[in-house]
């Protein structure tokens, strides 16, 4: 744990405190007194219940089982290894869904590039039984996402049309799509982008030519290039508020594959991520013990990434979940504050001017025929203070 980016964790919960020391144990068979006291005392539901929301019980479980048996119970080990087994399944369906996909795909002429998944699991742990994943994303370019959702249906997977838009929002409001295959039970994000605007990341054409093939399928499926992966990860986990431990893990094991520092930094600074990889790899030193190396000071370095550091322990303190809906009102205010926060000048601005563009709450306020819809613009301000006036007369 490097000094220099010292982070208060007085307020982690004990049970969570635990499942750090036992996710740093390189040889987890050789316990110190110290290190087996802090098996003692814990609430063992919570702590499963932990596991499980930061969905590292893959990873968890390869190391539990090594441990002695009297110090965690019998029934907590058997609940993670039902997981684990499931988890395992799960990862070899999703994997040759991926080469179908891929070969789906390519075979009508689109480039499909892998975001996490199968590709992630092997790459980052060398074992696809290592890491949990809930679906496949993948990108593409923009242009095909048509042919890609007709292909898609043909496939037998249907589009969740859970987003509304107004005047082709949706391109940058959004980036991606989700589609589901009832027979196979297997969710799939078709992404445009690698995130939201009004992030800066590169072209579907530099990614692609610095892609790499994954090596555990017969028909060839692209995933990203080092670099590129570096970036997605830190910049997705970071949008997130790092709320699941298992994206710090991530970074924890590609940190460990060796990593071209001078080139790394140099990407980041490009796309103006590099506080947010800075945040990443504090948070990674202070609670899971990962290496500070003179060469990633660049990025590190300064009051923003440690103060971002610390606003994300915010959501491991109290087990955010993110994807609640509606989320607790101090949740959702210290979240968008988070975001804020992240954003470089230039973002802040774009996104103060993305407000003035319609939403589709302007339509379900006052429908408009589809041709009138640039009415909107000049309409906002006057359908805003209605919703609020709405509201406010709900809650008095």
């Amino acid at each position: 744990m490097h000094r220099r980016f010292q982070l208060d964790l007085t307020r982690l919960p004990r049970e969570t405190k635990l499942l750090l020391e036992i996710i740093k144990l390189e040889n987890i068979t050789v316990l110190s007194a110290s290190q087996k006291e802090m098996f003692k005392h814990i609430d063992w539901e919570l702590f499963l219940e932990l596991v499980f929301h930061h969905r590292i019980f893959p990873y968890i479980y390869s190391k539990i089982t090594k441990l002695d048996e009297e110090l965690i119970p019998s029934y907590i080990v058997q609940t993670i290894s039902q997981y684990y087994r499931n988890n395992t399944f799960k990862m070899l369906q999703l994997c040759g869904e991926m080469e179908q996909i891929s070969k789906l795909f390519i075979e009508n002429e689109i480039n499909p590039l892998f975001l996490k998944g199968p590709v992630l699991a092997t790459d980052l742990y060398g074992d696809i039984s290592l890491r949990t994943s809930g679906d496949l994303d993948v990108l593409i370019p923009i242009e095909n996402l048509e042919i890609a959702e007709e292909l898609l249906q043909v496939a037998g997977y249907t589009k969740d049309d859970y987003i509304q838009t107004v005047l082709n929002d949706w391109k940058w409001r959004h980036h991606h799509f989700t589609y589901f295959h009832p027979k196979k039970g297997i969710k799939l994000e078709l992404h445009w982008r690698l995130n939201p605007a009004p992030s800066k990341e590169p072209t579907f054409k530099d990614l692609w030519d610095r892609k790499r093939t994954y090596s555990k399928t017969c028909f060839p499926v692209y995933f990203l290039g080092i670099e590129d992966l570096f970036l997605f990860l830190v910049t997705h986990g970071a949008r997130h508020g790092w709320s699941r431990l298992r994206w710090l893990v991530d970074i924890q094991q590609l940190v460990k594959k060796g990593l071209d520092w001078g080139k790394l930094v140099h990407h980041l600074k490009k796309y103006r991520c590099d506080h947010i990889g800075g945040q990443a790899l504090i948070l990674a030193s202070q609670l899971l013990s990962t290496p500070v190396v003179i060469e990633m000071w660049p990025i590190c370095k300064g009051k923003r990434p440690l103060k971002l550091a610390q606003q994300a322990i915010f959501y491991i303190e109290n087990i955010v979940h993110l994807h609640k809906n509606p989320l607790p009102p101090n949740v959702s205010k210290y979240h968008a504050h988070h975001l804020v926060s992240l954003m470089t000048i230039q973002q802040k601005l774009f996104n103060v001017i993305s407000m003035f563009h319609p939403y589709h709450t302007d339509v379900q306020t006052l429908p408009l025929p589809k041709k009138w819809h640039f009415l909107y613009f000049l309409l906002r301000p006057f359908l805003l203070l209605k919703r609020r006036k709405k509201k406010y007369s709900l809650h008095s």
